[in-house]
């Protein structure tokens, strides 16, 4: 590797519908701990946990700002920036917006981007290949890493490799992208030996990428170059301007880029990748036991083979007789699908967006910059939440037109401002607040505050909520 640092760019938006019921739009697979004890996001930031790599700029949607920006904290990353997308665009503007980003720390930087939602089992031959690229990328070159085919696999893009670079071992030119084959064709791929998967994964300077874009897409380059000179940062967070953003097209960068540059160059590599495309490919990852099949949670299964069962957070799971199967039990739904089916997942959430349910977007359990919660109960005037708010956490200063809350206090400590009037409500005692008067619930402690919410009124929708004042600009 040489001397100059690498920017990783963590491309963290998407929504991850093929993993329902347990990923949502507003809780995706990569912010959720799909392959193993750490978020994805996390897992992918720890791989470039060496002095080789510069801070991390993480590229996401303004709904999953604190849940990123929590989930790094946790994992004792600090980035130098979050930029927050003002709505999706794909991979070529979030890209962009990046590199503009780098580029106003370091006018020589450059990027390698990562989505931050696939497995990469191992990251040893990961950072060998980027250091690998980096010549090339030096030099000018746009580089991407194929990865080693281990399968004739239809739903992966390829790369043909060309001849090698001179003076680059271990780079060859890209002779073309090739798009997902049929099964024939991707047999003769393997085969074939210069075939490798297009894993979405890059390596090169911030201006020559720009550069590109400016040649290949231009009105992605314009508009991302306008959004960016007109951003605002709110700490971590940067924000592009929002009009300006929005007249980029959506087009990926293998499209608006990668195609048609005479730059590009790819690097083989065999690292243990999977995009965790779908149950299926997480099947294909997963520790089997002898019949074939992956087990998560609280399961029973009696002549059961190759099938992937999981309960997260859901009732317990009970299959007889079932081959090559997939069953998800969550707090609020259950999937039951053929493995080779586990694709059309995503029927699913388009016939709930069709029937107005919200369970395609949100979780039972609710993320927010203070906390969490949860709804525990529904009722005619009625509805009870559990709440757990993180020591130094503090809700909105409030107000509630149509519903008066009660504060019961299971665990931990609890500061409560009603009409002004401040008091520390300890564990067994509550706190009432009546319709109509500004309140505040804040976490005084160094353990987290855990109370029940009882709400009474004529109408308890979230938005029934005027804010005053806010520590996490929501106001």
């Amino acid at each position: 590797m040489s001397d100059q640092s690498i920017t990783p760019v963590v491309l963290s938006g998407g929504s991850g519908t093929r993993l329902w019921p347990v990923s949502r739009a507003l809780h995706p697979k990569q912010l959720l701990p799909i392959a193993g004890e750490r978020s994805m996001l996390q897992a992918t930031v720890a791989r470039f946990a060496t002095p080789a790599f510069a801070a991390p700029i993480v590229v996401g949607g303004e709904e999953h700002r604190f849940l990123i920006a929590d989930q790094l904290d946790d994992a004792g990353v600090a980035p130098s920036a979050i930029v927050l997308e003002p709505a999706g665009r794909n991979t070529a503007a979030a890209i962009a917006l990046a590199a503009h980003q780098a580029l106003a720390a370091d006018p020589e930087a450059m990027l390698v981007v990562v989505p931050s939602d696939h497995v990469i089992a191992d990251v040893a031959a990961f950072r060998a290949a980027i250091a690998t690229g980096a010549p090339a990328a030096a030099a000018g070159g746009l580089v991407t890493f194929g990865i080693a085919p281990s399968a004739a696999e239809t739903g992966y893009g390829y790369i043909e490799a060309g001849d090698p670079l001179p003076g680059l071992a271990g780079v060859a030119q890209v002779a073309c992208f090739v798009e997902k084959p049929d099964a024939a064709t991707a047999a003769a791929f393997v085969a074939g030996g210069r075939h490798l998967w297009n894993g979405g994964i890059f390596l090169f300077r911030a201006d020559r990428y720009l550069a590109e874009l400016v040649d290949h897409a231009p009105e992605v380059a314009a508009a991302c170059a306008a959004a960016m000179a007109d951003a605002s940062r709110d700490g971590v967070f940067v924000r592009p301007q929002r009009e300006a953003f929005l007249a980029a097209p959506s087009i990926s960068i293998d499209y608006a880029v990668m195609e048609h540059t005479t730059r590009a160059a790819t690097v083989r590599v065999d690292m243990g990748w999977s995009d965790v495309g779908s149950w299926s490919a997480l099947w294909d990852i997963a520790r089997r036991d002898d019949a074939g099949n992956a087990f998560h949670g609280d399961v029973v299964a009696v002549d059961v083979a190759g099938s992937l069962i999981r309960v997260d957070g859901g009732p317990a799971v009970a299959v007889i007789g079932a081959r090559d199967l997939v069953v998800v039990s969550t707090r609020d739904a259950v999937l039951v699908v053929p493995r080779d089916r586990a694709q059309d997942v995503r029927a699913v959430v388009d016939a709930l967006k069709a029937n107005g349910s919200t369970r395609h977007t949100t979780q039972p359990v609710v993320h927010r910059p203070w906390g969490t919660y949860e709804t525990t109960d529904r009722g005619d005037r009625f509805q009870t939440k559990r709440l757990i708010v993180k020591p130094g956490g503090q809700l909105s200063s409030q107000m509630h037109y149509h519903r008066s809350e009660h504060w019961v206090v299971v665990s931990g400590t609890a500061l409560v401002t009603v009409d002004g009037v401040e008091r520390i409500v300890g564990e067994n005692e509550s706190a009432y607040i009546p319709a109509g008067v500004q309140h505040r619930l804040e976490n005084p402690g160094k353990v987290p505050l855990h109370l029940i919410e009882v709400q009474c009124g004529s109408y308890l929708g979230e938005d029934d909520i005027v804010r005053f004042e806010d520590r996490y600009a929501r106001t």
